[in-house]
């Protein structure tokens, strides 16, 4: 088992006798922890009598100019070492901590905040702050409340993979449906936690109601407010099972607190006894009731006018004390497991499978790349970038599609001609709004490494993986371009997804972070079935782009490819072709599209550059996805994913004219083997499989079954 070590604040009581907020805590959720026999607690306290844990006293002697808390934190390391603990938990001093990490450099060491971060020192400034969130392990709260307090003014994301909230706790006890008509007032007895607000105002109640009583528990050394009333009972400070005792018998519990507690356990303690309970709307109180009384003003008058209220209405005092028992969920098992968790998460890299990726459901994406808003929807049938984004809603996650192109363009001024300062810090603030998981970006080239590393910063455990959908091949179009946009944010990017094998490269990459990306299908967008149209007119299509941008015929601008479809056509007269962009006929897209396939029993997908393994342009998923029979050139190595009764794959073009010819005059072999490659290519490349596959990826979880194209 694991060994823990937790040390409390310096003269922190763990003791029944006068145990404070912290004890209570770490006493409760220990003896609830499966660690519970491999914990040792670390004090200072002068009561003999202990909670039941181990426990160790830290007596120490120390010169007049000595710090007590930095001794007490030499005399725990002297202990410490003897333990040889795989976890130190520091409760409250987050300069202990300090002093710690920069002591045990190698050592988990995690803090726990049960009072403002502002206010303790250690933690005060944003250097600190931004210090101890890099230094520690993990880093509890006690309310939302000191986690917002924590983040102020930091420039990270307070969704930081460290940082949880952990409420106090207590057990539910059977509700006593025999309440007594007493008012309950626990804590210390001075200005701050509201008790001269109490004393004034419950005299004026006990007066005027005269079958009720009020009881008080705590003490003040400090302070005496000297208010007293004959139906007002002050018992003192008490053991907390006598506090719990006293919230089963009274019917409405008050904590009027005018500073702002960090958290407050009168909440959650009269809530689990089914009190009426009275709190004020300061620091963490409202996080402590799910049903009761806020008190949004701090006056006499107000909070007479709600005991009063409480006083004359039974019923509705009784179904507030109801439903807040009812409603209570901040159980000490509850707490306990969520420590637990913590811990276990630093004890041990959790292990990813099939049925343990469901913890990475339901992440927030945001996919940078370039959605084409400007170009009115013609690039969106063959957006790898909108197929990619719909498969991972489909999976459950929440999507924020940013089109980094179309907001460079809203950003030109006379100071940023073309717009990349807007769009870097627009996309900063963006993120910090929308705070992702993942960053995926595609040909996201606009992007400064500069954001990149300020993201990283605000968040350290963000995933940045980036997709790339053009050719890398060195004699191929764009080489040098393409190849400086894959790898100019490598220092910044955990993953990367290519639409050629890695394995094929001319040019180094770790091959454990660079994966195929095939040119992913989707239901929504790939809809026809040509294998089943009847009426066909033409043999084969093929359509070059001339560049998505453009969309039409550059004057002057020749294509490799046009030599071999030339020469095609000439090969075969009988065949009837019906070719674009080339030849002056313009590309074709959108639904102008889809409405042309459909008009062809079969297709040629050739791209650009010499072929190499897996890759194509993404218009092999708009022909094999629409069901009709494709040609492919077997140097793509797509014969690892197909069988030849699925997708045709030629040799040379003598090859290729050949079983054009014997397709052509053999109709129900075509619609068959069209059939089988739609089938297989949507099983294989859906957009939610391919979508399902870089989040695997990124976030390295394992699956029980390989994906065939990782081969």
């Amino acid at each position: 088992m694991k060994r823990i070590s937790i040390l409390l604040p310096y003269k922190e009581n763990f003791s029944p006798k006068y145990a404070g907020a912290v004890s209570l805590f770490v006493k409760d959720v220990a003896l609830k922890s499966k660690y519970k026999n491999s914990i040792t607690v670390f004090g200072s306290t002068k009561y003999k009598e202990k909670f039941n844990i181990k426990y160790h006293n830290l007596d120490f002697e120390r010169r007049f100019y000595e710090s007590s808390n930095i001794k007490y934190a030499e005399k725990f390391l002297i202990n410490e070492k003897k333990i040889n603990s795989d976890l130190i938990e520091i409760h409250n001093r987050p300069a202990t901590f300090n002093y710690l990490t920069s002591v045990l450099k190698e050592q988990k060491i995690a803090l726990y905040f049960h009072n403002d971060p502002l206010t303790l020192r250690g933690s005060i400034s944003v250097k600190q702050r931004s210090h101890i969130l890099k230094k520690a392990s993990a880093i509890i709260f006690i309310s939302e409340w000191t986690k917002l307090r924590f983040f102020s003014g930091l420039e990270h994301s307070k969704e930081n993979p460290k940082v949880s909230v952990v409420y106090s706790s207590v057990n539910k006890e059977k509700l006593n449906k025999k309440k007594e008509k007493i008012i309950l007032f626990v804590g210390k007895l001075n200005p701050s936690k509201g008790y001269d607000l109490f004393c004034k105002t419950v005299i004026k109640i006990l007066d005027k109601h005269k079958d009720w009583e009020a009881y008080v528990i705590g003490d003040e050394p400090r302070a005496k407010i000297d208010i007293t009333h004959p139906k007002m009972t002050k018992l003192g400070f008490l053991g907390h099972k006598e506090v719990l005792k006293h919230f089963d018998r009274a019917s409405i519990a008050v904590g009027c607190s005018k500073w702002d507690e960090p958290m407050g356990r009168i909440g959650l303690e009269s809530s689990s006894r089914g009190c009426a309970t009275i709190v004020s709307n300061k620091g963490g109180l409202p996080e402590t009731i799910t049903d009761g009384i806020i008190l949004s003003n701090l006056t006499e008058k107000h909070l007479f006018n709600v005991l009063d209220k409480l006083i004359k209405n039974p019923k509705y005092r009784k179904r507030l004390g109801n439903l807040a028992y009812k409603n209570f969920k901040n159980d000490l098992d509850k707490s306990s497991k969520e420590v637990d968790l913590i811990r276990n998460n630093l004890f041990y890299k959790p292990k990813f499978n099939g049925r343990s990726s469901k913890m990475h459901q339901g992440m927030r994406i945001m996919h940078i790349t370039n959605f084409s808003e400007r170009h009115d929807g013609r690039l969106y049938f063959v957006s790898v970038a909108h197929k990619l984004s719909n498969g991972l809603i489909r999976s459950g996650h929440s999507v924020m599609n940013y089109s980094d192109r179309d907001v460079m363009k809203m950003g030109k001024n006379t100071f940023d001609l073309s717009g990349k300062k807007y769009l870097n810090q627009k996309l900063i603030s963006a993120v910090k709004n929308y705070n992702p998981h993942l960053l995926l970006l595609g040909h996201a080239d606009l992007i400064k490494n500069s954001t990149l590393e300020i993201l990283k910063k605000y968040n350290p455990d963000i995933k940045i993986a980036q997709w790339f959908e053009d050719p890398l091949i060195f004699n191929g179009p764009d080489y040098f371009k393409n190849k400086e946009k894959i790898l100019n944010k490598l220092d910044y990017i955990d993953h990367s997804f290519i639409t050629t094998s890695p394995d094929a490269l001319d040019f180094k990459v770790n091959q454990n972070t660079f994966h195929f990306l095939p040119i992913p299908v989707d239901e929504s967008i790939e809809r026809l079935k040509i294998f089943n149209n009847a009426n066909t007119i033409y043999d084969v299509f093929f359509a070059m782009s001339h560049g998505v941008n453009r969309g039409v015929l550059k004057s002057g601008k020749k294509d490799g490819r046009e030599k071999f479809l030339n020469q095609l056509i000439r090969k075969n007269p009988e065949i009837k072709f019906d070719f674009y962009g080339f030849n002056g006929r313009q590309p074709i897209w959108a639904d102008d599209f889809f409405q042309m396939i459909s008009k062809s029993r079969m297709a040629l997908n050739l791209s650009r550059g010499e072929p190499i393994k897996y890759y194509s342009s993404n218009r092999i998923a708009s022909l094999l996805g629409n069901g009709l029979l494709t040609f492919i050139d077997q140097k793509t190595k797509l014969g690892d994913f197909f069988d030849p009764n699925e997708v045709i794959f030629y040799k040379n073009i003598n090859d290729l004219s050949d079983k054009m010819k014997y397709y052509s005059g053999n109709d129900s072999m075509r619609r068959s083997v069209a059939k089988r490659g739609w089938a297989k290519y949507h099983k294989l490349f859906n957009s939610e499989s391919v979508s399902k596959y870089i989040i695997n990826k990124t976030f390295e979880i394992g699956n029980k079954k390989k994906i065939l194209w990782e081969k």
